[in-house]
């Protein structure tokens, strides 16, 4: 029987910290096991960066633990709020980038105050392009304001993060590492798939995985 992850809505503060634990979890892409047995724990103030070559499960597990897609066998249980910025950023391009961040808050209940959001967007120096439609913006502009919703969401957190860093120039590098490293500090958790250095200077566990035959 396939067991359901276990996760709570964004905006549930109110529930205590917990860590992530994936507990022998079978992945499959279409009729191929590409994953057959995965166990791995993250408590509060831990991130994991997933290494591995392409097709091995990387962006599959993260899509997993966020509940978007069902593993085969094998349970994933975290309390913690799940926040997922996947390959896709998911923004409204005929709204503007502070539309797209005030409307992700009010569905995921958190509060959509003025100086918080502007504190989100200054984070990744999202500011200056914020009122323009998203379909005027580059793919590293896009990417900002799809990180920007890091800086919103609650302290105790996991997020899980595929490839956060593909299109951000240096400087918005930096702004992810600082959002990153504050995160940590705080309790909450990090999972993230990358080819790049993240919050470089950070403990961190590693998480390999192998290409199946």
């Amino acid at each position: 029987m396939v067991a359901e992850p276990t996760q709570s809505r964004i905006g549930a503060s109110d529930r205590p910290a917990a860590g992530l634990v994936i507990d022998n979890v079978a992945l499959v892409r279409g009729m191929r096991v590409i994953q057959p047995a995965l166990s791995h724990v993250i408590a509060p103030g831990g991130m994991t960066l997933l290494t591995g070559p392409n097709g091995s499960g990387k962006s599959t597990l993260l899509r997993a633990i966020a509940g978007r897609l069902r593993p085969m066998a094998g349970t994933i249980t975290c309390a913690a709020p799940i926040l997922y910025i996947g390959h896709a950023d998911g923004l409204a391009t005929a709204l503007s980038g502070r539309r797209n961040l005030v409307d992700w808050a009010g569905l995921n209940g958190l509060p959509v105050d003025v100086d918080v959001i502007e504190a989100a967007l200054a984070a990744l120096a999202a500011g200056p392009f914020a009122d323009l439609p998203v379909r005027m913006l580059s793919r590293g502009q896009r990417r900002r304001l799809a990180l920007a919703r890091l800086a919103l969401s609650p302290a105790q957190a996991l997020w899980l993060l595929d490839e956060p860093a593909a299109g951000l120039d240096r400087a918005a590098e930096a702004g992810l590492d600082r959002l990153i490293a504050a995160h940590l500090d705080r309790g909450g958790m990090v999972m993230a798939a990358t080819h790049t250095p993240l919050a470089t200077g950070r403990t961190h566990a590693e998480l390999a995985l192998e290409a199946q035959p």
